[in-house]
């Protein structure tokens, strides 16, 4: 039986001005979270960028005056060819080093907030 993919923290939907900056460069390669947990974030991608690059992000937590700062692996990028992909070309971006106060902090910021809409149709289980 093959396994089931488990979360290890739940998204929540946003729409957060942000900035992610290349750490090599310091380029700017995203502005928008799209979606956001303690453990990262879907970020709308400015520049092209590679899986496994460094970044640094900084963003507005919802419904407050809080900034928080974090360092974050692009560990996806969505190249925006699905349907559903209404927003181009996104990084999902994976933060570490996040201090545990900081990281609970971000969760009673998230607290409340609506889950993401699935971006595909679910799939119809086939008999074999």
């Amino acid at each position: 039986m093959p396994s089931v993919p488990v979360r290890n923290s739940f998204r929540r939907y946003v729409r957060l001005p942000c900035e992610v900056v290349r750490e090599h460069d310091f380029k700017l390669v995203g502005d928008l979270a799209l979606d956001l947990s303690t453990h990262g974030m879907l970020v709308r991608a400015k520049e092209r960028v590679l899986t496994g690059e460094e970044v640094v992000v900084a963003f507005q937590a919802p419904r407050s005056n809080v900034w928080f700062d974090a360092l974050g692996i692009v560990t996806r990028v969505l190249h925006g060819r699905r349907p559903g992909d209404d927003h181009g070309v996104c990084l999902g971006v994976e933060f570490y080093g996040m201090h545990p106060r900081t990281e609970r902090a971000l969760f009673e910021h998230l607290r409340g907030l609506a889950g993401p809409e699935a971006l595909r149709p679910l799939r119809t289980l086939v008999a074999a």
